[in-house]
């Protein structure tokens, strides 16, 4: 009798066994990351730094992804993958945590836990100026404190099996493979801004190089499709997400709206002449994110 109960043991025992030890290796595979130095950029207070810092996180999508107060936000409605992805409230988060904390967040896509992120498109913000960033932080730090309750996220095991064979990479690993910037601001400061711009604003849909992505399911354009607007219409475009012959383009419609009315006119202008500059340049192959 007791050798049929210890072998009823060892069959369900197994499984379990298994799941521990997939999970201990799945949480391994998110802790694969290398933090650069401490962020040491002195966090400006004054007004006119702030405001900065608000601009920059209306044009880079902080409001979009973590409410229109910062709040934080669950997308449980609008995703299915991961399991639940819940946005923090992001005010409250850059109170409780120190400037190196944050900066590992937003540019390098670790979390305060050390593990890499999963939702958070640190790759759009990698190539973000000290300056910008600490405007920033600074400005995260003052907007109020709205909160609610927000559940706590969850991976799902099928989001586990995709980072843990290499299907899916962490966003520690797509931070580390956005491209440098190649403009001088010496040199070509109108093109180097506009790079800049595209670089910390547009490669979040469009691919790290901004030559197009096709990945989860979306196909987003090569940018040189710029080329085929005038100055006039490229507002349009940016600002409503509203194509020059009036078709609404999908998330740009949703996103552009939110986020680029607040672009300044010389904004534009860089963005445009870098935009559709791009025409001259080959497209880089292979990458990840346009199989």
């Amino acid at each position: 009798m007791r050798i049929f109960i210890l072998i009823a043991a060892a069959i369900v025992a197994a499984p379990l066994l298994g799941l521990g030890g997939f999970y201990l290796l799945s949480e391994a595979k998110f802790r694969e990351v290398t933090r650069d130095s401490p962020f040491e950029a002195a966090i400006p207070t004054d007004a006119t730094s702030i405001e900065h810092g608000r601009h920059v996180a209306r044009t880079r999508g902080c409001f979009g992804c973590h409410g229109q107060q910062l709040q934080g936000k669950d997308f449980d409605e609008q995703w299915d993958w991961p399991e639940r992805a819940v946005a923090p409230n992001l005010a409250l988060y850059a109170r409780e945590h120190d400037d190196a904390t944050l900066e590992a967040a937003i540019r390098q896509g670790v979390g305060a836990n050390g593990k890499a992120l999963i939702s958070m498109p640190s790759y759009n913000f990698a190539r973000m100026s000290d300056d910008d960033l600490a405007a920033l932080i600074a400005f995260l730090r003052s907007a109020p404190v709205v909160e609610i309750d927000l559940p706590k996220p969850k991976l799902g095991w099928g989001v586990r099996w995709t980072f843990f064979t290499g299907e899916e990479k962490h966003m520690a690993e797509w931070a580390d493979a956005v491209p440098p910037l190649r403009f001088d601001g010496e040199e070509e400061p109108q093109r180097a801004h506009g790079e800049y711009l595209a670089m910390t604003m547009c490669n979040e849909c469009h691919g790290l190089d901004l030559r197009g992505a096709t990945l989860w399911d979306a196909v987003t354009p090569d940018l040189i499709v710029v080329s085929a607007y005038s100055r006039e219409e490229f507002e349009k475009l940016i600002t409503t997400g509203v194509a020059m012959n009036g078709r609404e383009l999908g998330l740009m419609r949703l996103v552009a709206p939110d986020r680029f009315p607040e672009l300044t006119d010389e904004e534009i202008d860089a963005l445009y002449l870098h935009l559709t500059s791009l025409v001259d340049e080959p497209v880089p192959s292979p990458v990840f994110w346009r199989p």
